[in-house]
């Protein structure tokens, strides 16, 4: 399902602009190469491949694309098709692309005519037809290795056609994916591009080539079912994790998600949101048997919200692990306010690699591609490996907490001794090298004769996923600034979500668990905006981040001020240029540590320094070690570049979604409401910052309504 005017336009740099062939040299794993020979079949008119013997080329048009038969994976038996017509009422096949995914790169297919058949159903759906704009094949060969499917309304008319009786129905629509074969004969999608600029017209793009096609192919088989029901059923080829026993295909297969008669309310629990917010997308994953396996859905708030903070996500697991009755998992980031915001939910059937790489991927299509910075999650092989599948470029790091509560539940014997509790939170919170840390773990595991610990070895082996020590250089808003020797993960549904949670009941207070985090948000900002915090010294970097900062952050912030108190001693040990290296010594009840603390200024008079301590990349904002050398230095303000947009209390944050290119087809009276609503919800979202906001927002209102009304009662 696709809401609002997504779009994702990832630069198309190989691509030719040339109406002409092009030979293009493919690398592959071997080192070996082979000629491709690139035509563009921007012509309707051009000949089928059977007229052009003589060519290494494919070319590819509608009329002559057979690739139909494998358009739609069809239930076996005709009663199965009536059967699911019939589970299917009114409001259901009024939202029949709620189950379409739009493509989005890295998609794989088990073949070209898959491919072909997923992106024709998707425009079907949506009211445009589609043709092969250009493929390509080995030389000397009919194998075909490429293709680029483009919107039918690509383009533009020849000169030499300009003359014609035909009506132009070319907009140069740039609308298309980009799919190559990749090794094992599976078809993956490369490039994306969703956003058309014309208005989608549904009864011609029926009467299209593509759409004609896939009906009369379909027609020969079997009955042709219901929209809804062939989306749903397109079968997408996700890889599968290897077996690790005979029966693991049969296993996997037979997984489904177990909803205990609450289906239905799933379904009206979308729907009744979708009639309120246009941006709500939710996907459904289906098995081969037409089982549902795993669901996703994410608001439109939640969308918005993640271009403010999409820097950290964190992938909340605690149902999973704690093994409560509803197998709920959830997208956590962080906000402003250092508070955790939701920014997507989904229900799963197992905890396996290809659940966690169709989960990541519906996450991140309804992000319009894009990832994280950091992502955090829970110690789990499957989800590691499904990370670096979807997520590649993403910094992936393991939960602190999670890893501490795996060690307290592993060391039995240990549990209640606090010598050990304080001896692991000394190496893991208090080193500040990686030399210190290995040794003072080495040092620990002997004390405690934990040698032989098969989790504590496999933690030590991942240590640099979560170790604070190893994460200097990992951006984590304040994911770290947890009461020490909490090991209690943290729960964005705590208090809401319990043990024995039905789904029926997760689905009735969900919408006052959202209320509660915005109402939460919206007070912050009142308070951030509205009063001024008590100082508690007189050191100019407390004043000025209290005109900065909100409220939250400005507390954490005032903790490191008051904290240079105990700093002292500030020494410089090297110099090379424009960069020094100092020493800060701190005093920490009755010992004393040295920070080693790089300064350095640039030619434009720019400051940058970084602390032995990590603070900035643990918080957000500098630590006492570096605001006393800024001090030392004569600095009477934190520089700028210290002081992240993400933290300000003065920034627009419009939680509406901005997809699209705002464009609104007067002719379309869907997107009628989504352009009101979306300029709405901007007037709402002002209005909730003051209460002199709130009292022009309302008298806007009530001009509004009063101008529609006067239009509604006109005299015609």
């Amino acid at each position: 399902m696709m809401g609002g005017n997504s779009v994702f336009s990832p630069s198309d740099h190989s691509l030719s602009p040339n109406p002409n062939h092009l030979c293009i040299s493919m690398e592959d794993g071997s080192q070996s190469s082979e000629q491709l020979v690139v035509v563009d079949d921007d012509d309707d008119d051009l000949p089928p491949i059977d007229d052009t013997p003589d060519l290494d080329i494919d070319l590819e048009d509608d009329d002559d694309h057979d690739s139909c038969h494998g358009l739609l994976h069809h239930m076996n038996h005709q009663d199965e098709a009536e059967e699911e017509t019939q589970r299917c009422d009114d409001s259901f096949a009024a939202n029949e692309k709620c189950f379409m995914a739009p493509p989005a790169p890295g998609m794989e297919f088990e073949s070209y005519d898959d491919a072909y058949s997923f992106y024709n159903s998707y425009a079907r759906a949506l009211g445009f037809a589609i043709r092969v704009k250009s493929s390509w094949t080995k030389r000397n060969s009919k194998e075909k290795r490429g293709a680029v499917l483009c919107c039918n309304c690509q383009g533009f008319k020849l000169l030499k056609d300009a003359s014609s009786r035909r009506k132009e129905t070319r907009t140069g629509c740039q609308a298309m994916i980009r799919l190559r074969l990749i090794p094992f004969d599976r078809w993956k999608v490369d490039q994306v591009y969703l956003d058309h600029n014309h208005s989608f017209d549904p009864d011609r793009a029926h009467n299209s080539k593509s759409h004609k096609k896939s009906s009369s192919a379909a027609t020969k088989t079997i009955p042709q079912p219901p929209l809804h029901v062939q989306v749903r059923t397109i079968k997408l080829y996700r890889p599968l994790s290897p077996p690790t026993d005979p029966t693991h295909d049969h296993v996997q297969s037979s997984r489904r998600l177990e909803l205990r008669g609450a289906f239905r309310a799933l379904q009206d629990f979308f729907f009744q949101i979708q009639l309120t917010s246009p941006n709500f997308l939710y996907l459904m994953d289906l098995g081969d048997d037409g089982s549902l396996r795993n669901v996703f859905w994410i608001d439109a708030r939640a969308r918005a919200a993640f271009s403010h903070f999409g820097d950290l996500l964190l992938f909340d697991t605690t149902c999973l692990s704690n093994a409560y009755e509803l197998p709920l998992v959830a997208f956590v980031g962080i906000n402003h306010h250092g508070d955790t915001i939701l920014l997507g939910c989904g229900l799963v059937a197992d905890q396996s690699f290809e659940t966690y790489v169709w989960l990541f991927r519906a996450w991140l299509t309804c992000m319009l591609g894009r990832p994280p910075q950091t992502f955090i999650t829970e110690q789990c092989k499957a989800m590691r490996t499904a990370v670096s599948e979807v997520f590649p470029r993403a910094h992936h790091r393991l939960s602190l907490t999670h890893v501490l509560h795996n060690i307290f539940q592993c060391v039995v014997q240990l549990q209640d001794s606090d010598l050990f509790r304080i001896a692991l939170n000394r190496v893991v919170y208090g080193c500040l090298k990686v030399e210190e840390f290995e040794i003072a773990w080495e040092e620990m595991i002997i004390r405690f004769g934990l040698t032989n610990n098969e989790t504590i070895q496999h933690m030590f082996q991942d240590r640099e996923l979560w170790a604070p020590v190893y994460l200097k250089d990992t951006f984590l808003a304040g994911a770290l600034t947890f009461p020490l020797g909490n090991v209690a993960a943290p729960f964005i549904f705590s208090g809401y979500v319990h043990e024995n949670t039905s789904l029926r009941e997760f689905l009735e207070g969900f919408k006052a668990f959202l209320d509660q985090k915005y109402t939460r948000e919206a007070l912050c900002d009142s308070e951030s905006l509205k009063s001024i915090p008590e100082l508690k010294t007189t050191h100019p970097y407390e004043s000025q981040m209290a005109k900065v900062f909100t409220m939250e952050i400005f507390r954490r912030f005032q903790d490191e001020v008051s904290a240079m108190s105990s700093c002292f001693g500030v020494t410089q040990v090297h110099s090379n240029g424009s960069a020094s290296s100092y020493v800060v010594k701190e005093r920490e009840g009755e010992k004393v540590r040295d920070f080693e603390v790089i300064y350095e200024t640039s030619a434009a008079a720019q400051v940058r320094c970084f602390c032995v301590c990590g603070g900035f990349s643990f918080n957000g904002y500098q630590c006492r070690h570096v605001l006393l050398l800024l001090s030392h230095n004569g600095l009477q303000e934190v520089p700028p570049q210290y002081i992240l947009q993400r933290w300000r209390k003065d920034v627009k944050r419009l939680y509406v979604a901005e997809f699209g290119s705002g464009r609104v087809d007067i002719m379309n009276p869907d997107q009628w409401y989504e352009h009101l609503h979306r300029r709405a919800m901007q007037v709402v979202e002002q209005g909730m910052r003051s209460k002199e906001h709130c009292r022009a927002a309302w008298e806007a209102f009530k001009e509004c309504a009063n101008k529609v009304r006067f239009v509604t009662e006109k005299p015609s």
